[in-house]
C-alpha cells in the first residue's frame, strides 16, 4: 500500500472515531455542527445570525399565532427517500437561505437535482456548496458524479483525490463518522486495500455509530463491488433491522442476491419500490430483469417511468440501447446512445452496460466490442476489463482472456471473480487436453484415461447428427470443458463457486459441464446432457447467438429425445396436472419462467413447456420452417416476426399449441383413472374421508394410478406378491413411459427378484431400462442376468447405458470386457480391463490375470507384467502362477509366514 495513504489512513483512525481507546461519538447542538464544530465561528456571520434570532423572536412576540419553522435535514432526508424530490429542492432552499453552511442540506439539494435530472442545476449547487464549506468531503465525494455527468471527468477525478490531501493536513477536522465512510471511499477509489479500509474504517464507525444508515450501505456496496453477494446481503440485513423501509438497503439486498435467488430479489425490490416508488436504482434493476426475461415491452414501460423521473439518466437510456439492439432497431438504438452520453460523451459506463447486457443474452462477440470501446474512453476502468476477460474466454479466445483476468487480478486483489478465475486457471493447468480435428476437450486427467474416448465419439455423433440436420458448416473446433468438482464448473461458468443447479452450459463455441463425479448427489445421463449442450453450439452458431432461451432450450430437449427416446425431459403425471391445471407459460413468455420459477419442478417443466414447443412447430408447420425461424432469427429478425413468417401470428399459435398440450397431457396413459386421492378436511374424520374416497374410487378393480400405486407398494411390502403383481402389470400397460426408482417397472422388477423368475424380472427392467435413461439400477441387474445367461449382447448394451450415467464406478467395466471377450471383440476388451485398473476395482489381481491371457498372444512381454502384478496383488493366485511358469500344475505353495518372521525373497 502506498506509505503516504496508509498514513492518512493512520491519521483518520487517530483522530476519528476513537479516542484515548474509546469509541467516541460527537454529537452537535446549536445555530450550526458545521459552524461551531469543525470550522470554527465567523463572528460576522454569529452577529447577523443572533440578529436575525431576535429579529424572529420579536415577530413571535408581536404577532399572536404566527410560527415559522426551518425544516431539518433528517426531514429532508426522510422527503427524499420517499421520492419526494422536487420538495427536497425546496425544502433545502429554504434551509440553506437561513443555514447557508449546512453540509447536509447541501448534500441533499445536488442529490435531489441529480435524481430529477437537472445536473447543471446540481453543478451550480455543488459549487454552491463547496463554496460555503471549501474543505467539505462529504461534498466532493459527492462531487464525483456530478462532475462526471457535466463532462467533466477530470474535475471528478481531482475532488476525489483531494479528500486525502484535505483529511491528511488536518485529520481533527474529519472525525464525523459521515466523513471517515467518505475518506474510506475516497482511499478505495485510490486503490487502498478494502480490507484495511473494512477493518480500520468502516468497522469501526459501525461499532460507534450502529444507528447511521450509510456505513450499511457503504459496508454492503464494498462488498458487493468486490463479488461477495453473501457478505453484501448479511450487512444490508443488518442495515434493514434499524431501518426497515429504507429503499436504499432494499435495493443493496435485491441486488445481493440478484445472482443467487431471483426471488428474494424481486421482493427486496417490492419492497424498496413501496417505499419509494420513483426510485431509480430501483426501477433500473427491474427493468434489468424484464430484459432478461425477454419482456421488452415491460422493460420500455418501466424505463419511461424512469424518465418521468430523470428524462436523463444514462443508464436508463443505456437499457434502452440494449431493448433496441435486441429488436434490430439501429435508428433507436443510435437515438438511445446519443441520449445516454449527452452530458458526458466519453461516459465508459454506457457502452460497458450495454455490452454486459448482450453478453447475459450470449451475444459475447458484440459484447467484447463494446467493453474494449468502454476501455477506449478509461483505459482503467476495471469493470469493463473484467467483463471482456469473460466474453473472450467464452469466445474460446482463452489466452487473451486468461491474460487479461490475470491483470484484473493484479489491480484488485479483492475482487472475487478474478481471484476465482485466477486459482481456476490454475487448476486447469493440470488437466488433460484431448483434441481432433472438431474438438477441444479439457478434463482432468484420471478422467480423460477412464472415459474420454466416449465423450469424444459422442460428440462426433453428436456433431455429424445434428450439423447435418440444420445445414450448419462449423468452421471452427468446439471447446468442451468438463470439471470434476462443481464449485471449479461454477467459476468457470458464473465466476463464483455456487452451482445454482446447472449440469451444462454452452456459451456458442464453448460448452462447459459438470462430469459425474460432480454430480454424485444425483443421477445424471452425462451423454445426454453433452447431446443437449452440443445442440446449443448448432443453434447459437446458427443464429449468431440471437435466439430466445426459451426456443435454445426448447430445441435441446426435443432433439434429446430424438437422438434417444430415453433422454430429454417427458411428459409424467406431475407435468399431466399443471398442463391441465393451466400452468403453462404464454410462449411469449417463456422466458421468464427460466428465470424465477415457482420451484425447481416449475423451472424442469419450463424445459418440458419449451420442448414440446419446438415439438407442436415441427408437427404443425415441418422442420424447413423451424430451419427459416432460425435464419430469420440471425438477421435481426424480432422472434414473434419470424415466428408469424414462417408458422402463423402469435396469438393463434398460443391458441393452437395450448390445445395441443392439452391433449398431449390427456393423452398421457388415458385408461387410468387420474383423480388424486381425497385428502383430509378440516374437522373431517377419519371415517368421512373413508366414505368420500369409496364415492369416487371403489373397489378392488379400481384403475385409479394413484389407488394403484399405493396398494401395489403396500401389498408388496407384505409379501402379498399375487395381489400385487396384476396390479402392477396393470399401471405398465396403461403406462408404459413411466420411469424413476419409485415406478411400477421397479416394483414389479422387485416382486419377480422376491419369487426367483430371472426371466420375468429381466423382461421387466428391459422394459424400464428402454424408458429411462438413468435407470442405473436397472442396467446393473440386466448386467448380472445376462451374464449369468451368457447373454453377451445384452450384457454390452446395460453396460454402455450403465456408462452414459457413471463412467467412474469398475462394475460395469468388469461386465463389459467380459462381454467383449464373448462377442470375439479382443481388442475392446484389453482397453476396458485397462480402463478398470484406473479404477478402485475389488479385485486388481483378477484384472492383471485377464488381461495377462488376453495379451499372451500378442504382446507377451506386457503379458508377464501383468502377471508379476497379479500375484504382487494376490501372491496365492495358483492360475496367475501357473501361465508365468508355463506349466500344467503350479508347485504346492509354501504356508505363509508366521508372525514375527520375515520370508526370504
Amino acid at each position: 500500500m502506498n506509505p503516504l495513504l496508509v498514513d492518512r489512513l493512520d491519521c483518520v483512525q487517530e483522530y476519528g472515531v476513537i479516542r484515548n481507546g474509546a469509541a467516541h461519538t460527537q454529537r452537535w447542538t446549536g445555530i450550526s455542527r458545521d459552524v461551531v464544530a469543525r470550522r470554527g465561528v465567523n463572528r460576522g456571520f454569529l452577529a447577523h445570525s443572533s440578529m436575525r434570532l431576535l429579529a424572529t423572536l420579536t415577530v413571535l412576540l408581536g404577532i399572536a399565532g404566527t410560527t415559522f419553522a426551518v425544516p431539518t435535514a433528517e426531514e429532508g432526508r426522510r422527503e427524499f427517500l420517499r421520492g419526494e424530490y422536487d420538495k427536497v429542492v425546496r425544502m433545502s432552499a429554504e434551509a440553506l437561505d437561513d443555514r447557508p453552511r449546512d453540509e447536509a442540506w447541501h448534500r441533499l439539494r445536488t442529490e435531489a437535482l441529480m435524481a430529477v435530472g437537472k445536473y447543471r442545476e446540481a453543478h451550480a449547487a455543488l459549487t454552491n456548496g463547496l463554496g460555503q464549506m471549501p474543505r467539505s468531503i462529504v461534498l466532493r465525494w459527492l462531487g464525483r458524479e456530478v462532475y462526471a455527468l457535466n463532462g467533466q471527468p477530470e474535475k471528478a477525478s481531482e475532488a476525489v483525490a483531494e479528500i486525502p490531501r484535505l483529511v491528511s493536513r488536518s485529520p481533527w477536522a474529519y472525525r464525523e463518522p459521515l466523513d471517515l465512510i467518505t475518506v474510506g471511499r475516497s482511499l478505495l477509489a485510490a486503490g487502498v486495500d478494502p480490507k484495511e479500509v473494512l477493518d480500520r474504517l468502516y468497522t469501526t464507525v459501525r461499532k460507534s455509530a450502529p444507528d447511521l444508515r450509510d456505513i450499511y450501505l457503504a459496508i454492503g456496496d464494498l462488498a458487493l463491488e468486490k463479488g461477495d453477494s453473501a457478505l453484501a446481503a448479511k450487512h444490508f440485513d443488518e442495515g434493514l433491522r434499524k431501518f426497515p423501509e429504507d429503499p436504499d438497503l432494499h435495493y443493496g439486498r435485491a441486488r445481493a442476491f440478484s445472482d443467487s435467488d431471483r426471488k428474494v430479489m424481486g421482493t427486496a425490490l417490492e419492497a424498496a419500490l413501496k417505499a419509494n416508488p420513483r426510485h431509480l436504482a430501483s426501477l433500473l434493476q427491474l427493468a434489468d430483469y424484464r430484459i432478461d426475461a425477454e419482456d421488452y415491452e415491460g422493460a420500455t414501460e418501466t424505463l419511461d417511468e424512469i424518465r418521468k423521473t430523470n428524462p436523463h439518466l444514462p443508464e436508463a437510456w443505456a437499457y434502452t440501447a440494449v431493448i433496441a439492439h435486441l429488436r434490430n432497431d439501429t435508428t433507436s438504438e443510435t437515438r438511445a446512445r446519443t441520449e445516454a452520453t449527452k452530458f458526458w460523451d466519453s461516459n465508459p459506463k454506457v457502452p460497458h452496460l450495454i455490452g454486459r447486457k448482450l453478453s447475459q443474452k450470449y451475444r459475447f462477440a458484440e459484447g467484447a466490442a463494446l467493453q474494449r470501446e468502454a476501455l477506449r474512453a478509461q483505459p482503467d476502468f476495471l469493470p469493463a476489463k473484467a467483463q471482456l476477460a469473460n466474453d473472450l474466454l467464452r469466445l474460446g479466445e482463452d489466452e487473451a482472456g486468461w491474460e487479461l483476468i490475470q491483470e484484473v487480478h493484479e489491480k484488485d486483489g479483492y475482487d472475487v471473480t478474478a481471484y476465482n478465475l485466477v486459482t481456476l486457471k490454475d487448476t486447469m493447468a493440470s488437466y488433460t487436453t484431448l483434441t481432433n480435428e472438431h474438438f477441444i476437450v479439457r478434463m482432468h486427467e484420471k478422467e480423460a484415461a477412464i472415459y474420454g474416448p466416449r465423450v469424444m465419439n459422442l460428440l462426433e455423433r453428436a456433431r455429424s447428427t445434428l450439423a447435418a440436420k440444420f445445414d450448419l458448416t462449423l468452421v471452427e473446433p468446439t471447446t468442451v470443458e468438463i470439471f470434476s468438482e462443481a464449485k471449479d464448473f461454477g467459476v468457470r461458468t458464473f465466476g463464483m463457486p455456487d452451482n445454482p443447479g446447472y449440469l451444462g452450459v454452452c456459451f456458442g463455441r464453448v460448452i462447459t459441464a459438470n462430469s459425474p463425479a460432480a454430480t454424485r448427489s444425483k443421477t445424471v445421463n452425462w451423454e445426454a446432457v453433452l447431446w443437449h449442450e452440443f445442440c446449443h453450439v448448432v443453434t447459437l452458431q446458427l443464429t449468431a447467438n440471437k435466439m430466445p432461451r426459451w426456443l435454445s432450450e426448447g430445441i435441446s430437449v426435443y432433439e434429446e429425445r430424438l437422438a434417444n427416446p430415453a433422454w430429454g425431459e417427458a411428459l409424467n403425471p406431475k407435468y399431466r396436472e399443471m398442463i391441465l391445471e393451466g400452468e403453462l407459460t404464454p410462449i411469449g413468455k417463456l422466458s421468464a419462467a427460466f428465470l424465477i420459477p415457482k420451484t425447481d419442478l416449475h423451472l424442469q417443466f419450463a424445459y418440458y413447456q419449451a420442448s414440446i414447443v419446438v415439438e407442436f412447430l415441427v408437427a404443425r408447420f415441418g422442420t424447413e420452417s423451424l430451419r427459416k425461424i432460425l435464419a430469420d432469427l440471425r438477421q435481426g429478425v424480432f422472434i414473434n416476426t419470424a415466428i408469424e413468417r414462417h408458422a402463423q401470428p402469435l396469438d393463434a399459435l398460443e391458441k393452437e399449441f395450448a390445445e395441443y398440450a392439452r391433449k398431449k397431457a390427456e393423452g398421457l396413459a388415458p385408461d387410468l383413472d387420474w383423480e388424486k386421492p381425497a385428502r383430509r378436511g378440516r374437522g373431517e374424520t377419519g371415517i368421512d374421508l373413508a366414505s368420500r374416497a369409496l364415492s369416487t374410487i371403489t373397489g378392488p378393480a379400481t384403475n385409479n394410478y394413484y389407488r394403484l400405486m399405493e396398494t401395489a407398494d403396500r401389498l408388496l411390502s407384505d409379501e402379498k406378491f399375487d395381489e400385487a403383481q396384476p396390479k402392477l402389470e396393470l399401471l405398465i400397460e396403461r403406462y408404459p413411459s413411466q420411469t424413476g426408482t419409485d415406478s411400477a417397472y421397479a416394483m414389479l422388477a422387485r416382486l419377480h427378484r422376491a419369487r426367483g423368475d430371472t426371466d420375468a424380472e429381466s423382461r421387466v427392467l428391459e422394459q424400464w431400462a428402454s424408458v429411462d435413461g438413468e435407470a442405473i439400477a436397472a442396467y446393473l441387474r440386466l448386467m448380472e442376468l445376462s451374464e449369468a445367461r451368457k447373454d453377451w449382447k445384452s450384457v454390452a448394451r446395460n453396460a454402455d447405458r450403465y456408462l452414459a450415467v457413471d463412467p467412474l464406478v469398475p462394475d460395469p467395466y468388469r461386465h463389459l470386457a467380459r462381454a467383449q471377450e464373448n462377442l470375439a471383440l479382443g481388442s475392446d476388451a484389453i482397453a476396458t480391463y485397462r480402463t478398470l485398473l484406473r479404477l478402485d476395482s475389488p479385485n486388481p489381481s483378477e484384472v492383471h490375470f485377464e488381461l495377462a491371457r488376453l495379451l499372451e498372444p500378442i504382446e507377451p512381454q506386457a503379458a508377464r507384467r501383468h502377471l508379476v502384478q497379479s500375484l504382487e496383488e494376490a501372491p496365492r493366485n495358483r492360475a496367475a502362477l501357473r501361465q508365468l511358469l508355463g506349466t500344467n500344475a503350479a508347485p504346492e505353495m509354501p504356508p505363509p509366514p508366521s508372525p514375527g518372521v520375515q520370508r526370504r525373497p
